[in-house]
């Protein structure tokens, strides 16, 4: 189906409502050619219409996405010692469209009291740990979100559901290539890898004048170090995203090293108790 042919329909942008001007198009799932619009203001990139995403979510998970275990691993203890640094261990923490749950044993494991929130995804490791678990009005420390915001077909309404929950928002998307300071042609951002168009799963992409829009719009700090990015309301002591960041924890330099104790346990004879 050659959905994207017309590139003079008048799309305005998801996050500004900004006029958007033609960029590209993208065969989606190898079948559907699809215009994609950039935002003349936020830079802000969106797909037209997604009609496909029924059938781009047919598997919650994309069969391409393989680095979902080794995206968890990673973060796991970055988070961890963000959390230390920066948080009150003594409160609860959501990771949104949390998956099959991951992430939030890993942190569970950690020693640290996270919960998962997922509608479209079987919770499969963290069971019992659900948003819908616990009291609805639950207002968490820390929200994370790892790889959700490019899947967004509303950004801006899912964005202040997330607010919803907590004041903080710890993500990560990758920015366009713009973002880093790198000549940009249509030609070469087509070859974006980011665009995955086998999955169709990806349909809002992000530059850093999106986020420092976002951030404005919602009265947040925005923190950034492009891999890593953080929304919050108060500012804090000092910019824990700076350059280098990521190297600096996993060099495990003048770190908060002293391992939490872990609630697995707690949480084996809180489920067969469940199950008695």
């Amino acid at each position: 189906m050659e959905f994207g042919m017309n590139n003079n329909i008048n799309i305005n942008c998801k996050i500004c409502n900004n006029y958007t001007s033609y960029l590209l198009n993208k065969k989606l799932l190898n079948k559907y050619l699809v215009n994609f619009y950039q935002c003349e203001k936020c830079k802000f990139i969106q797909a037209e219409h997604p009609f496909w995403l029924e059938e781009a979510y047919s598997s919650a998970i994309a069969d391409l996405d393989i680095g979902l275990v080794y995206r968890n691993n990673f973060w796991a203890p970055i988070v961890e010692q963000i959390i230390k640094k920066n948080f009150n261990l003594n409160n609860k923490f959501i990771d949104f469209g949390g998956g099959y749950g991951l992430f939030v044993r890993l942190m569970r494991d950690r020693g640290i009291n996270f919960y998962r929130q997922d509608i479209y995804c079987e919770n499969i490791f963290a069971n019992y740990f659900d948003v819908k678990d616990i009291d609805p009005k639950t207002k968490f420390e820390l929200l994370t979100a790892f790889e959700v915001f490019e899947h967004l077909p509303n950004p801006m309404n899912e964005i202040e559901a997330m607010f919803e929950y907590s004041n903080s928002i710890l993500f990560s998307t990758e920015l366009q290539p713009s973002s880093l300071k790198t000549k940009i042609t249509k030609i070469n951002l087509a070859d974006w890898h980011y665009f995955t168009p086998e999955t169709g799963q990806h349909i809002a992409l992000f530059h850093l004048e999106t986020l420092k829009y976002i951030a404005k719009k919602f009265n947040k700090n925005l923190f950034t170090d492009k891999k890593i990015s953080n929304f919050e309301f108060n500012k804090l002591k000092f910019n824990r995203f700076k350059t280098g960041l990521i190297k600096f924890i996993l060099k495990k330099s003048n770190l908060t090293n002293k391992a939490l104790t872990s609630l697995l346990r707690n949480d084996y004879e809180f489920i067969k108790n469940k199950n008695l």
